[in-house]
């Protein structure tokens, strides 16, 4: 016979635990200021750059209208109009493979033209654009930046050093050292006209100013008003609360109300640890996030699910046990199952936290948070409300006071 394993014994102290946990999390939440909001919820401007020198510069003054596109391998001029027909340009890194050959090959096309190479002999492979270059060339020049593999790290200290003239500006490091990037966040307090285009000019003149023109490549610039941000807020509040309700009510029309009741108190446990790990990990706290807490909510669930189903067919199949017992015997005999799920997951989940950066990484943290939590809250959680609920309702039925039937006498 399989060994029972009396997970009942530690219900008090887990309880224990997660109350000490979750009082945590709120005290994080207080100590360290509230959330670190990213742009969805609150206003402002969020913009992804990376410091990377100009490679070179183009100019067209041919006739039409002409487009430059940065592949992976290869950069496409794309030229196109009304008195012209239309015609790509494929110059492949393969056949170019420097800077100063690239930009040699460039001038080929008629109108079209490439100066001031600062680097010749770069890969043309180490190439980058900027969001915020017009890809549409004309004679302004267009810059395209240069970033080595091996570039020398820029400290973050020094970022935010050369954004102290802006205004409640936030930097936040992205992937390694080598490749510079940063996330610059710039609250929105209401009360400048054009905020993100005065912006934007304002941390484009402070960077330049340290590190250079031409020295820095914008990935993508993102504004939220303050009307959106709230919008998005209260939404999210709702979704959450409504997922709650609905998980309450599906589980009471499929067990009872101590099921229903455990099972939300375990979802909204894991959601609270979450909360408390974002929170004082300083995590950045946006709809991925919002995306993870309810995938958890979701996953948490399912497993739950499972446990009572085999509680309730463990206590049908031995009526003459304790609840205690029953209880027991269910999780101990889903406990490879949920072992094995949870660990498959986990591995899939690793591979992104491992292989990729910035939102999507701390999406899989989240989710790795999240799992570990959901697997802890259905065991010592859900089921611990289930088994007191149940201690609670014998209590009561022996406190029940006993009615005595009296019979009248028989009349002779």
């Amino acid at each position: 016979m399989k060994r029972i394993i009396e997970f009942s014994k530690a219900f008090r102290p887990t309880l224990i635990l997660s109350a000490v946990l979750i009082v945590a999390g709120m005290a994080g939440y207080f100590v360290k200021g509230g959330f670190n909001l990213g742009v969805d919820f609150q206003a402002g401007l969020m913009q992804e750059i990376q410091l990377a020198p100009t490679a070179f510069k183009m100019t067209y003054i041919g006739k039409g209208v002409a487009s430059a596109s940065l592949e992976k391998d290869r950069l496409d001029i794309v030229v196109s109009g009304s008195d012209v027909d239309k015609a790509t340009h494929a110059f492949s890194f393969s056949q170019y493979p420097t800077v100063g050959a690239l930009a040699a090959a460039l001038s080929t096309v008629d109108g079209l033209s490439a100066g001031d190479v600062r680097a010749p002999d770069a890969s043309s492979s180490w190439l980058l654009t900027s969001a915020g270059e017009n890809p549409r060339l004309g004679s302004t020049p267009s810059a395209l930046h240069l970033l080595k593999p091996d570039a020398e790290p820029v400290s973050i200290e020094k970022v935010r050093q050369a954004l102290a003239p802006v205004a409640s500006a936030a930097v936040q490091s992205l992937g390694k050292g080598p490749e510079r990037k940063f996330m610059i966040r710039v609250q929105d307090q209401g009360t400048t006209d054009g905020f993100a285009k005065a912006t934007t000019e304002n941390i484009a003149s402070a960077l330049a100013a340290t590190f250079g023109d031409g020295e820095v490549a914008v990935s993508r610039t993102d504004y939220v008003g303050s009307r959106f941000s709230k919008n998005l807020t209260d939404q999210a509040f709702m979704l959450v609360s409504l997922t709650l309700v609905l998980i309450f009510v599906y589980a009471l029309f499929r067990f009872k109300a101590s099921y229903a009741a455990g099972a939300v108190l375990a979802i909204m446990h894991d959601a609270l640890i979450m909360i408390a790990f974002i929170a004082w990990t300083r995590m950045e706290f946006n709809t991925i996030t919002i995306a993870a807490i309810l995938t958890i909510l979701g996953y948490s669930i399912n497993d739950t699910i499972v446990i009572f189903d085999r509680i309730r067919e463990t206590v049908r199949l031995y009526p003459e046990d304790p609840f205690k017992s029953c209880m027991n015997r269910a999780i101990t005999e889903t406990l490879g199952r949920t072992f094995i799920t949870t660990i498959t997951t986990m591995l899939a989940v690793m591979s992104l936290f491992l292989f990729t950066s910035g939102s999507m990484k701390d999406f899989a943290l989240a989710l790795l948070i999240g799992m570990i939590s959901g697997t802890y809250s259905t065991i010592y959680i859900a089921s611990a409300v289930v088994y007191y609920w149940d201690e609670a309702a014998k209590k009561r039925a022996v406190r029940a006071p006993k009615v005595k039937t009296v019979t009248s006498p028989q009349k002779a």
